[in-house]
């Protein structure tokens, strides 16, 4: 890390908050009662709560932004995992005994559609001297300050990885301390990011097509394929979900054919039309082959696209050559390129969302 920058930034910062006392104890004041406000679910009261309660502590989460429909996000979470699972999972993550590299990847393993930005904000604000909050905004403000090995997709966020951003951010937090900011904690270390470090505007240099650290997926380790294997499955709900369709995941559409991720669109009173999609990251071709023939048989799948990285999508094209039946409907889409594709519906739909052209209670 560049700490000679990351001085001269925290002394600009501080600067301003002296120049502008009305808002510096604004946000003081919004970052006291945010804590308060998450410190105050203890893990009792989590394990008892109910789906409205769940509704109201997720949707007011700065990742909920990108969401118009927040109803729907909740709803999915605790429809995909089930409402006593979620909550002794989150129980376990906030309140638990284990390392903080255990806890995440273990509710990471555990909870489907919440992601390091989620998991990571309810952290910071429970426990926000331990604990960093992770966004795009941080990686583009610790990319800034120069720091290494910064996990570029959630894929690669580890609980390995957590725990070393929250001690990087902690070396942030010491040095505002030592520059004479009241408010020391990994919460006030995200509010410097956002006023400081964000230089980078535009997703095209955030995200170039030329990152060397997106790695094929074949060669990642067990746990990391699963991880991978997932993101990309819930990254292809959420971007059949803000174009209009019905999406969900792991749905079956025909008899032995459980398939990853779906888009589904109602036309007038005609019917309905289908998308599957199969991401492949560990595993046999033909079983993915077989799975897609099989969602074939409903009438309404218009589609079946099969999601890898470039080297294994050559080889289920090879294998797909000799199977007449799927040959000529199967479409093949990158998973990197499905990543920059969220992230741009991402930011599109957050800077949407944030104009408030519709009521939260529409």
């Amino acid at each position: 890390m560049d700490t000679t920058l990351l001085k001269k930034l925290i002394s600009e910062f501080i600067s301003d908050s002296k120049k502008d006392p009305i808002t510096y104890n604004k946000e003081l004041t919004e970052r006291l009662q945010l804590t308060e406000y998450y410190k105050s679910f203890t893990d009792n009261r989590i394990l008892a709560m109910t789906e409205e309660d769940i509704y109201r502590y997720i949707s007011q989460l700065w990742a909920m932004q990108i969401w118009g429909n927040k109803h729907y996000v909740v709803d999915k979470i605790i429809g995909d995992n089930g409402l006593q699972n979620f909550t002794k999972s989150l129980a376990d993550l906030i309140w638990g005994s284990q390392d903080i590299s255990e806890r995440w990847d273990s509710f990471r393993k555990e909870v489907k559609g919440m992601g390091p930005a989620m998991i990571s904000e309810i952290l910071c604000k429970t426990h926000p001297n331990d604990y960093m909050l992770w966004n795009r905004r941080a990686y583009v403000g610790l990319r800034y300050l120069k720091v290494e090995n910064l996990p570029r997709y959630d894929y690669q966020h580890t609980g390995k990885v957590y725990w070393h951003l929250c001690n990087v951010c902690k070396e942030i937090a010491k040095e505002l301390g030592n520059a004479g900011f009241q408010d020391c904690t990994l919460l006030a270390v995200d509010y410097f990011i956002w006023n400081k470090l964000q230089i980078e505007e535009t997703l095209s240099k955030i995200y170039d097509k030329k990152d060397s650290k997106v790695e094929k997926i074949e060669l990642q380790t067990r746990q990391e394929s699963t991880f991978i294997h997932d993101e990309i499955r819930d990254k292809l709900r959420d971007i059949g979900q803000w174009l209009g369709f019905q999406a969900a995941i792991e749905r079956k559409v025909s008899e032995g054919s459980i398939v990853d991720t779906v888009w589904e669109s109602t036309i007038g009173n005609m019917g309905r039309v289908i998308y599957v999609f199969e991401v492949q990251t560990k595993g046999s071709i033909d079983s993915l082959m077989l799975n897609l023939i099989k969602s074939l048989n409903n009438s309404a799948v218009q589609g079946v696209v099969a999601v890898s990285d470039s080297e294994q999508l050559e080889k289920i094209k090879k294998h797909a050559l000799d199977v007449q039946n799927l040959r000529d409907k199967l479409k093949y889409w990158d998973y990197k390129e499905i990543l920059r594709v969220h992230e741009s519906l991402e930011y599109v739909n957050e800077c949407i969302n944030n104009l408030q052209l519709v009521p939260r209670g529409f």
